[in-house]
């Protein structure tokens, strides 16, 4: 499987379709969300829904198919048609910004895991905002509210309990670039899905001690190199194990999973990978305890298209997603509500709940750092990935 080409084609096929959106005329300056529809000022949950009833039906994309039934369950209680349409996230920034460029906004609500690239350039570029609803303040961590991040969507890793048992056959992150796991791990291209890049620099910048940490405890010394950072010696020799990347968690959920294997994969993928446990008949198990971290979440930002035509109705939308009953059918999924009095269900297939203080929270405050950091987080993928 070629892991760097594939990569190169499309990030340079997506960067050439962005900047041929973006002429001239395309918006240039940040549009603050309490100048669309009612202003905060005026603002009552009511209110906002008595607006909205006035408005025309709105489109909201998001990363899961969950928003098709989201977007019918919102219809259903408040008698304005939404449409929720399943999108990937690099896909969902290129239209966005090829729609406000143009002038021509189809799509009112976009819930973005990219929370960086929202950040640090849709919303400067005028192309969305993001409003928190007032009325949420008191049960939303105030870091989730500038921007609004609706969830906390978790990657873990993962192994085979079929053939592993109760305890995953790996310990510390550091475990993972030795022999025993040479071509026998599995996730996501960081050269096509920028969180992953994200992710090393998170790593890198919130607990980089912690990778060193792991490091001594795995090999007995202090870890020594030439490189900038623990993090960036841990990528290094990751990308040199043969990892397999694929296109989709799916593949890598199979490769982890399947039953009847004799020597499966370890993963790295979404806890909504898990429910095919049951539907797929799956062997998949979190690495709890796993040195330093057994997995990361990272943010989803709800956004609204500066352009709209429906801005109450769109707001409305988004406070809809901060409660249990719009955001409750992903949180079934293992995604995190950032409402805090909405907790994981008692059913949630990857037992999400029990290892939550062994997951690396993004922080959305290096945002914008994590953004122009891509590229040379994917550089250095690229060079030390064995083809």
């Amino acid at each position: 499987m070629s892991k760097g080409v594939a990569g190169i084609a499309l990030a340079a096929a997506s960067l050439l379709a962005l900047v041929a959106c973006s002429p001239s005329s395309a918006p240039s300056d940040t549009v603050d969300g309490d100048d669309l529809g009612i202003s905060d000022a005026d603002y009552s949950l009511d209110k906002l829904v008595e607006a909205a009833k006035d408005e025309g039906p709105i489109v909201v994309l998001d990363t899961t198919g969950k928003i098709v039934d989201i977007a019918k369950t919102f219809t259903e209680k408040y008698g304005i048609e939404a449409t929720g349409v399943k999108m990937k996230a690099g896909e969902q920034a290129e239209v966005i910004i090829r729609e406000g460029a143009a002038g021509n906004v189809k799509n009112d609500v976009i819930l973005m895991p990219d929370t960086q690239t929202a950040v640090a350039d849709m919303m400067p570029r005028g192309y969305v905002t993001s409003w928190f609803p007032p009325d949420m303040a008191s049960v939303v961590p105030e870091k989730f509210q500038d921007p609004a991040i609706v969830t906390q969507e978790t990657n873990v890793w993962a192994y085979n309990t079929e053939v592993y048992g109760d305890t995953c056959p790996v310990d510390n992150i550091w475990q993972l670039t030795e022999d025993q796991w040479k071509g026998r791990i599995s996730f996501q291209d960081p050269l096509l899905k920028s969180d992953y890049p994200y992710w090393f620099n998170q790593m890198q910048n919130q607990g980089d001690d912690l990778v060193a940490d792991a490091y001594e405890d795995e090999f007995g010394e202090e870890l020594t190199t030439d490189e900038d950072s623990a993090t960036a010696e841990w990528v290094k020799r990751l990308a040199s194990n043969d990892v397999v990347v694929t296109n989709s968690d799916d593949d890598a959920a199979q490769a982890v999973g399947a039953p009847g294997q004799d020597e499966p994969f370890m993963g790295f993928i979404s806890t909504a990978k898990f429910r095919e446990n049951e539907s797929s008949g799956y062997k998949l198990g979190i690495c709890d305890g796993l040195e330093p971290w057994a997995g990361r979440a990272y943010t989803k930002t709800a956004l609204i298209a500066a352009g709209t035509a429906s801005p109450n109705a769109a707001k409305l939308f988004v406070h809809f997603m901060f409660t249990d009953e719009g955001v409750g059918p992903q949180v079934a999924d293992g995604k995190k509500s950032t409402n805090s009095t909405i907790g994981f269900p008692a059913d949630e297939p990857s037992d999400l709940e029990s290892v939550w203080d062994q997951i690396l929270v993004f922080d959305s405050e290096t945002a914008e750092e994590d953004f122009n950091a891509l590229q040379d987080w994917q550089d250095f993928w690229r060079t030390h990935v064995r083809d």
